[in-house]
C-alpha cells in the first residue's frame, strides 16, 4: 500500500471550511485628497504587470478592463515622483510595460508594511478573531 502524501491536495470540504474560516486583511491606502494613490488594487496592478509584462494581460488576470487598469495606473503614475511603470505603444509588435525601480520599490514598501502591521497586531487580531460566531455573521447573538 503506498504512502499517503502530507501534503495531500485539500478536499472540497475541507476548501469549504477554510473559505468559511474569518481571516483579517489589512487594506492599506494612501489618499492625497480624494485621490486614492496608493492602494491594494493598485499595487496588485503592478505585481500582475511585473509578471505578465502587459497591461492587458495584467488586466485580464485580475478580471479588470483594460480602461480601469489603464486609469489607476495613470492616477498611480500622476501621485508619485516618478512613474511606476514604462510602457510602449503597441504596433506591429505589440507595446509593452515594465515596472520601474519606483514601482519595484512601491511593491515592496506596501508589502513590508502589511507584513509588518499583521505581525504587530497579530495577538489583537486573534483575539478579535476569536469574538466572531463558529456560525459566521448571520448566526443570532448569544446571550
Amino acid at each position: 500500500m503506498p504512502a499517503q502524501s502530507k501534503s495531500a491536495p485539500p478536499t472540497a470540504s475541507r476548501r469549504a471550511a477554510a473559505a468559511r474560516q474569518p481571516v483579517a486583511k489589512f487594506r492599506l491606502r494612501i489618499s492625497v485628497g480624494d485621490v486614492i494613490a496608493i492602494g491594494p488594487g493598485k499595487v496588485a496592478l503592478l505585481e500582475a504587470i511585473a509578471e505578465t509584462g502587459s497591461i492587458t494581460a495584467a488586466a485580464k488576470s485580475l478580471d479588470m478592463s483594460y480602461r480601469r487598469a489603464w486609469l489607476l495606473l495613470d492616477e498611480l503614475n500622476r501621485a508619485l515622483r516618478t512613474p511606476a511603470v514604462d510602457s510602449a505603444k503597441g504596433g506591429q509588435h505589440g507595446g509593452g510595460s515594465a515596472i520601474t525601480q519606483t514601482g519595484l520599490e512601491l511593491i515592496a514598501l506596501y508589502r513590508r508594511v502589511e507584513a509588518t502591521a499583521e505581525r504587530a497586531c497579530r495577538a489583537d487580531l486573534t483575539r478579535l478573531i476569536g469574538l466572531i460566531s463558529a456560525a459566521g455573521s448571520g448566526g443570532s447573538p448569544r446571550a
